[in-house]
This record gives C-alpha cells, sequence and structure tokens, in this order.
C-alpha cells in the first residue's frame, strides 16, 4: 500500500504552499509522483519529500524544470522564492540581484508588453534609480491573487503555449510509435535539432527551448518500446538534446538551467559509452565556467576535459581554447596567449578530424576568443581591432553569434578610449538583441551602458544610452 500525503496547510509555512500548490498542479496534469519524476529524470522521494512540505528544494533550475513540466506559468518558481529570507525591493519589479545576473532573459521592448503576451514570469532587463541594469522576475503575484484557484488556473493553460494535453481530461494521450514515423523515429528527431540549431542562430534561444524540452520526451517514450542497437541511438541522441538544451539556457542567460542540462548531459553521455561526447560536455562545462566568471572551476574543467579527449583532437583542442580565456580570467597573461597560439597552430592538424563535435572551431571562432581574453586582460585596443577582423569573417547566418561579438568589440572600444566608435558598434549588437533576446548580449551591452557614463553628453553615446534605456523595464 502506498505511503498517504501529508495533509498540508497551505497558509502553515511557505514550504507547506509550495507543497499543497505542487500537488495540486500534478493532480490537475493528472500525473502520478512517479510519472512526473520521470519526465524530470528526479527521485521519486526528493519529489514526495517536497509534497508533503517535508524538505523544500535546494536548487531553483530543478524548481524551474517542474514548473515547465507542469506548465505553472512561474507559480511554482514564486512560491519556492518565498521559502527562503525574503527580499526587499522597493519597486513592482522583483529585483533578483544587485548586479547583471545569470538568469534567464526574454529581451522586450517594454516590460508591460511582455506581461500582456506572456504570462510565465520571465526575467528582462531593468533600470533602477541608481541607473544600474540589473535582470529582474515581472512579478507574478497577480496570478495568485485573482479570482481563480491555483488548479483552475492551472486547467485553463495560464501561460502555456499548447494545452492540448489537458483540453479533453478523460483523453490520455497516445504512447508513441516508431511505425509513426516516415523514416526512423532517430532520423526524424536528429534532422529536427538539426533545425533547430539552424534557427537558434538566426532567430535566438526562446524560438527553440520548448521544442528541445519535448524533443526530448518523445525520445523518453520512444525508448520504452525500443531495444538493441534502437535503444542505444535514442538515448545518445537524448544525449546531445540535453547539451543543445543546456546552450540555448546559457544563451538566454539562465546558467543554473543551463548547468542543470549539461550535468544531464554530462551523465548520458557515460550511459551511452561516447567518448568524444563525453569530453565534449566537460568542455562545455568549462566554457559555462568562463561564462559565469567562475575563477576556481574554469581551467580545472578545460584541463579535465582535455585529458578525456583524444590526445591531439580537435575536442582537445576545442578545451584548450577555453582554458585560454580561464587563464584570462585569473590575469595570468603568459598562459592565456600560450594557450591560445596552441589552438591556432592545431588547426590545420584537427581539421581533419571527424568527431561530429565543435566543428566550429576556425579561425575566427579562436580569433574572437583570443580577442575576449585580451579584452578581460585590459588590452582593449588590441581586443578591439581582433574582434573587429574576426566579425567581418563571419559566415553567414551567424546572427546572434555576430551579436554578440558586436557587444563584446564594443566594450573593448570603450576601454581603449574611442566612447564613439562603441556607441555606434553597440547599436547594431542591440539590434540583434531585439531579434533573438540573447541574456549574453544583454549582459554585454549593460558593461557597456555603464562604461559609457563618462562620456554620456556626447551625442553617438547618448544616442545608444537612450535606444539600451527603451529596451529595458524600469523600477517605478
Amino acid at each position: 500500500m502506498g505511503q498517504q500525503p501529508n495533509l498540508l496547510a497551505p497558509e502553515q509555512s511557505p514550504q507547506h504552499r509550495f507543497g499543497y500548490t505542487l500537488r495540486e498542479l500534478r493532480q490537475v496534469r493528472r500525473l502520478s509522483l512517479r510519472g512526473l519524476a520521470d519526465k524530470a529524470f528526479m527521485s521519486h522521494s526528493k519529489l514526495q519529500k517536497w509534497e508533503n512540505g517535508d524538505r523544500s528544494p535546494k536548487d531553483r533550475a530543478e524548481v524551474e524544470l517542474i514548473d515547465s513540466l507542469l506548465r505553472a506559468g512561474g507559480i511554482l518558481v514564486d512560491l519556492w522564492e518565498r521559502i527562503g529570507p525574503a527580499v526587499s525591493a522597493p519597486s513592482r519589479v522583483s529585483v533578483s540581484v544587485p548586479h547583471v545576473s545569470e538568469a534567464s532573459v526574454g529581451l522586450a521592448t517594454a516590460a508591460s508588453q511582455q506581461a500582456a503576451s506572456d504570462h510565465e514570469g520571465i526575467f528582462v532587463p531593468a533600470r533602477l534609480r541608481d541607473g544600474s541594469v540589473v535582470f529582474v522576475a515581472l512579478d507574478r503575484r497577480a496570478m495568485l491573487r485573482g479570482g481563480l484557484g491555483i488548479g483552475a488556473t492551472a486547467a485553463l493553460g495560464v501561460g502555456t503555449p499548447a494545452v492540448a494535453d489537458s483540453a479533453m481530461p478523460g483523453l490520455a494521450r497516445p504512447a508513441r510509435s516508431a511505425a509513426a514515423y516516415s523514416d526512423t523515429p532517430v532520423e526524424h528527431l536528429q534532422r529536427a535539432r538539426r533545425l533547430l540549431i539552424d534557427n537558434d542562430n538566426l532567430l535566438g534561444p526562446r524560438h527553440a527551448i520548448e521544442a528541445a524540452l519535448e524533443h526530448i520526451e518523445a525520445i523518453k517514450d520512444l525508448r520504452r518500446d525500443s531495444k538493441g542497437v534502437d535503444r542505444h541511438a535514442l538515448m545518445e541522441l537524448q544525449t546531445q538534446y540535453a547539451e543543445f538544451t543546456a546552450w540555448l539556457y546559457q544563451d538566454l542567460g539562465n546558467f543554473e538551467s543551463a548547468q542543470f542540462w549539461l550535468d544531464r548531459a554530462f551523465q548520458w553521455s557515460h550511459t551511452v559509452g561516447d567518448g568524444d561526447l563525453t569530453s565534449y560536455v566537460m568542455a562545455r562545462k568549462a566554457q559555462l565556467a568562463g561564462e559565469t566568471r567562475d575563477l576556481v572551476d574554469v581551467v580545472d574543467l578545460a584541463e579535465a576535459a582535455q585529458r578525456m579527449a583524444r590526445p591531439r583532437s580537435r575536442l582537445a583542442a576545442v578545451a584548450r581554447t577555453y582554458e585560454s580565456y580561464g587563464h584570462a580570467l585569473r590575469g595570468e597573461s603568459t598562459d592565456s596567449e600560450r594557450a591560445i597560439d596552441d589552438v591556432r597552430n592545431s588547426l590545420d592538424r584537427v581539421s581533419g578530424d571527424t568527431t561530429p563535435w565543435g566543428v566550429w572551431l576556425t579561425e575566427q571562432y579562436v580569433e574572437v576568443h583570443r580577442a575576449q581574453g585580451l579584452e578581460v586582460l585590459g588590452k582593449h585596443a588590441e581586443a578591439a581591432e581582433v574582434f573587429t577582423s574576426a566579425i567581418k569573417s563571419l559566415p553567414d547566418g551567424y546572427h546572434r553569434d555576430r551579436g554578440v561579438y558586436l557587444a563584446r568589440a564594443a566594450v573593448a572600444h570603450a576601454g581603449a578610449g574611442s566612447p564613439e566608435q562603441a556607441a555606434a558598434v553597440g547599436l547594431q549588437a542591440l539590434t540583434v538583441a531585439r531579434d533573438t533576446g540573447s541574456g549574453r548580449i544583454v549582459r554585454e551591452l549593460a558593461r557597456l551602458d555603464k562604461s559609457l557614463i563618462p562620456w554620456q553628453r556626447q551625442a553617438e553615446v547618448a544616442d545608444f544610452r537612450t535606444h539600451f534605456d527603451a529596451v529595458l523595464a524600469h523600477e517605478s
């Protein structure tokens, strides 16, 4: 006989409110506790403790994942935030941290437009009264204060792009069948992944995340009835989708979710037994550590990836690239330059490597990372020159990546004392940020905005800062 759920008093504590709401949402979605645990790749006992109010979640990424699977529109995240110490904020926006945060960001022309079209409680860049730019969470509390109960809100699909699963409560979705595909399921989903990758660079990550998550679920459904070679191929594809999902969250600026999916990809790559894939995911962990400016882990992770990679392989060079940036973050100029030179000298050798991973390791990619290291080391003029040259050589279709590099080049121009050029390049990057919603671009532009304050009366600088300010929410 299964364990009976605790009778919770939602008003007793924020922890009980979270557990009560989680249980009600799960039941509205007609999911068993074990079924939800399987979808989230989490343990049944952990979710049971959350629902019973015995333990509160420690990892924001896990709460966001459960919120997404239950299509809760951010309600669970909001309740989880109330469990810890309250963060006071004088305004109607919920400020996550006192600087540019590493949370998911959806770039909007105005917070009111975003709130009207998207009930998910996403993060947006905002200007505080002191002039600083932060990422803030749009207030979701109105969803809890309205006349609808939490269960009714979920049943109506608030914040849910697709509500087909709940439109007919008595009808369960049929299991996926391999026979439904004109080719093999693996080939179908491989093509879908390639298409999502291409669209990501043109349109940004927001449009691809939901599809990537749905495809992971589809692969998991198919694995249940697969055996042998087919099951192994599906597991490998599931790992590839997990790594891609991590990248999408990374570009949004949601580093916790990116880390969550990289951890999943790393675990699953061992299940697959693909050494190249495992070393690639480890290299990606080093890259993410560099993005978060983790001075402790970035070099160690990159060195670990090199040890795992085949000697003198492309993946070893990819990891060495991220190691170079890690040394720059630590102020180790000689080590950084030596590492990037090693990568540049290896490009001809690794070009014939047959691994599908890291195929974007080109001269332009390496030069961009060299410029990134130079900028961190304070060699702004040289960094700006290298960025400019590399951007001109980028292939067509790298729209979002071009925007990231333009934003970083603009920061380098400002550091080199060229405010007019910095502002002009910053406006170009802002256009790409509007197109793609890339949190990485917004973070760089926030750095640029601050660095241009000494020249704020100059016409070009004022123009950039006015246009950048227009895409931000503002503290009341």
